[in-house]
Parts: structure tokens; C-alpha cells; sequence
């Protein structure tokens, strides 16, 4: 059975940081692409940041700079750090992970809240 479990959300100043963690199971993760996506209500999903099984990355512009995904093959974890935190990255944050193979072969996590507010 496939799990991607998110962790790090919260709620943070504009301005300042956090860090989301996913957690893969029941993949061979060094081999699947990662990436980090985001939902708000009356939104589309939007692609924040992805990172190949080769650890090339990408990023929406509205991140660069500020984000940085990376993985740990050996933890089986990809990671998002978010920097300089504005008000409209409030989103909840969900971990995909997509086949090499099969690329119509995806897993997403529940996702975990962000939200960033004075």
C-alpha cells in the first residue's frame, strides 16, 4: 500500500519559515519524480516545486527564491523549506509522487495546512 504522509504545516508569521516534510512508503522512491503541490478553495491545484528521481528541480515562479524541495533517497522523504513566507502561499500543501514508467501513475498525500498570517 502506497503512503505519502505530510508534516511540518502550521501557521507563521509573512516573513518567516517552515519546513514540510513527506513521508513515502510502499514506492521505490529513489526512482519516482516528487513534487509538492498546493490547493486553495475556488482554486486549481498548482505545481509549487518538483524534483526528479536525478534531483533536477523546478519551481513556479511565484517560489523561486524563496522555496527549496530536496529528497533523502535513504529516508525516502522529500522536503520543502519555505523562506520569506507571504500571505498567498496560505494553501494546503500535498505531496505527489508520479511513476517514471507510467507517469499516469501518481500518489498524493492528505496534504497539511499552511497558513501565514500576522
Amino acid at each position: 500500500q502506497v503512503q505519502l504522509v505530510e508534516s511540518g504545516g502550521g501557521l507563521v508569521q509573512p516573513g518567516g519559515s517552515l519546513r514540510l516534510s513527506c513521508a513515502a512508503s510502499g514506492i521505490i522512491f529513489s526512482i519516482y519524480d516528487m513534487a509538492w503541490y498546493r490547493q486553495t478553495p475556488g482554486k486549481q491545484r498548482e505545481l509549487v516545486a518538483a524534483i526528479t528521481s536525478r534531483s533536477s528541480t523546478n519551481y513556479t515562479d511565484s517560489v523561486k527564491g524563496r522555496f527549496t524541495i530536496s529528497r533523502d533517497n535513504a529516508k525516502n522523504t522529500v522536503s520543502l523549506q519555505m523562506n520569506s513566507l507571504k500571505p498567498e502561499d496560505t494553501a494546503v500543501y500535498y505531496c505527489n509522487a508520479t511513476s517514471p514508467l507510467n507517469r499516469r501513475i501518481t500518489y498524493r498525500g492528505q496534504g497539511t495546512q499552511v497558513t501565514v498570517s500576522s
